[in-house]
């Protein structure tokens, strides 16, 4: 996919490459220390820990840091410190503690890159760090004060020109050092309001109301604790269809485990009919929704035009585990979105019929999946995502080759994990569709029971050979209906195939059409009306619809794309 534009999403730089073995040491130290319970006598030395009371008894470097109601992990506020060029929004408060004494020091963080530590420990200073994380994470290391110390400075920071990041619940548990801090918390109530928000053929998703005091909550199924989140929302999976399970929710904090809920019932869909196009329409228009800003208009899921029927969230990314993807939303990037409110919008999407799904890739994306342990990874990773924010599936849009055996492979163990009604969809560039034999055209007909549908981009590409043996240049109805001919003979099912389009002259280097022409090009394959000097031997009247890259650029050009082609698409026969 032609992003012609800046990497999607924050990327480390040169200085934060220098300091990685540095921090990752002083990180794999704290975990060595071990950071023990706390005991019974232990307090929370820290002040405002939670920033209830906005950044009282904190100081944040350079005015970076704020305190916000969303996102929070415990109460209703939490810290959010934006990192400059030449500032990692440091914020940090002085604590009185004893000498010679044991503490521990924890801390809840999100969003970019997050750091915990202690100076003037006497001993030897200590900090613990994680890179970006979609969700709240608990950061945790201990240290022992000098035989002289009566205070140290515990701090959170960021990492220069990085995104932001947000901090709740910190702690300093150990001997109360007489500067007062937060009371120890205390078992907090039951949830209430707990109700069974969605369901799929193999999942049940939850939700209910917060709690004062909780820092998490546990999910049961039938009495069975089966997961446990930091949010108000959860789904269930692995479930069998047409089947009723029972549910109860408890909530939790460093005090214990609360009373648990009262129960709701919720029963999963039927099996359906298989095939990956679970609940879609017959015609489909989809649309890649961008989590970066390249000079489109930003977005937030609940943005993008009723007239897309699968969103591709565009993109996860490699990480250092051969196979395995991650998802980081931009939220710097896109004006203050958070993860929260992303999740809620991919419900709202979901709850009006639409499909929102990760892709992996994209143009500058180099995942490979070349053997077991990283198809496995892939799979495992990509099912994660799924689970975490919701999405229906996966786009498989990788540019810079793969392995057909072990893609094959990933994409099986992953529709084992998600269950008939995973979306699958591909997004090959148009000299991977050329031949059956080229490794792309492989994979789609390897995994044909679970694929919902390949939409080619038939742009930056140039001339290219129809089913016909003739060339045709792009930027033409024989362009697209000639090529599309190639993967309606090899193999895929008309309901597979999609024309993926730029949404405008800004959204691809080259290949643009006018709307009208991609609506000529589907009548052509579906009816045998509207063709060029191209005409398929049939018509396909269950071809799937259309693509286009994005729908951000769909609206920097005032929707003219889906305005004209989501209509269309929706009335073929």
């Amino acid at each position: 996919m032609d992003r012609a534009a800046p990497s999607p999403g924050p990327r480390r730089s040169a200085r934060t490459r220098i300091w990685t073995g540095v921090v990752a040491a002083a990180a794999l130290a704290a975990c060595v220390a071990g950071a023990g319970p706390a005991s019974a006598a232990d307090v929370n030395n820290v002040k405002n820990a939670g920033f209830e009371s906005g950044l009282a008894d904190w100081s944040c470097s350079a005015s970076s840091g704020t305190a916000v109601s969303s996102p929070v992990h415990g109460g209703t506020a939490a810290l959010k410190a934006t990192p400059g060029g030449q500032d990692n929004a440091r914020c940090s408060q002085t604590v009185a503690v004893k000498p010679n004494s044991t503490y521990t020091l924890s801390a809840w963080v999100q969003g970019g890159y997050a750091y915990l530590g202690a100076t003037g420990t006497g001993t030897t200073d200590v900090s613990t760090w994680t890179p970006d994380s979609s969700s709240w994470k608990q950061l945790t290391t201990s240290f022992t004060t000098g035989s002289a110390t009566t205070s140290v400075t515990v701090y959170t920071h960021g990492w220069y020109g990085q995104a932001a990041y947000y901090a709740d619940d910190v702690s300093l548990y150990g001997p109360d050092g007489g500067g007062g801090g937060d009371p120890a918390p205390t078992v907090p109530g039951a949830p209430a309001g707990l109700t069974v928000s969605g369901t799929t053929s193999s999942s049940v998703s939850l939700a209910w109301n917060a709690v004062s005091g909780a820092t998490g909550y546990n999910v049961y199924r039938s009495g069975t604790k089966v997961a446990a989140v930091t949010g108000t929302s959860a789904t269930v999976t692995g479930l069998a269809a047409s089947t009723s399970y029972t549910f109860q929710v408890t909530a939790t904090n460093a005090a214990g485990e609360s009373a648990k809920s009262s129960s709701v019932t919720g029963t999963t869909a039927s099996s359906g009919s298989g095939g990956g196009g679970g609940a879609l329409p017959k015609h489909a228009v989809t649309g890649y929704w961008q989590n970066f800003d390249n000079g489109a208009t930003v977005q937030r899921i609940s943005d993008v035009p009723s007239q897309y029927d699968i969103i591709a969230v565009a993109f996860a990314d490699a990480t250092s585990t051969p196979g395995a993807v991650s998802f980081t939303l931009d939220s710097a990037g896109l004006n203050g979105y958070t993860a929260d409110q992303f999740k809620a919008d991919i419900k709202a999407k979901q709850a009006a019929g639409k499909k929102v799904i990760i892709s992996i890739g994209g143009e500058k994306g180099t995942v490979s999946v070349n053997d077991a342990t990283s198809a496995a990874n892939f799979a495992n990773s990509v099912y994660s995502l799924m689970q975490t924010y919701g999405f229906d599936g996966v786009d498989i849009d990788l540019e810079n080759g793969l392995n057909a055996t072990y893609m094959t492979q990933a994409l099986r163990a992953l529709s084992a994990k998600a269950g008939p009604s995973m979306i699958l969809t591909m997004a090959p560039q148009t000299i991977d569709m050329q031949s059956t034999s080229g490794s792309y055209f492989q994979t789609a007909l390897n995994v044909k029971d679970i694929l919902t549908v390949v939409n080619m981009q038939y742009y930056n590409s140039g001339s290219m050979l129809g089913c016909d043996g003739k060339v045709y240049s792009q930027g033409s109805v024989d362009f697209l209906t000639a090529l599309a001919c190639i993967q309606l003979e090899g193999g895929l099912a008309p309901s597979q195939v999609g024309l993926g389009l730029p949404a405008s002259t800004r959204g691809a280097g080259s290949g643009y059409v006018s709307p009208t022409v991609v609506n000529d090009a589907l009548d052509c394959l579906a009816k045998g009306t509207n063709c060029g000097t191209f005409k398929p031997s049939k018509t396909y009247p269950d071809l799937r619809g259309a693509m286009t890259w994005s729908t951000n650029w769909d609206a920097t050009a005032g929707n003219a794309w889906s305005n004209a082609v989501g209509p269309h698409v929706h009335a073929l026969p």
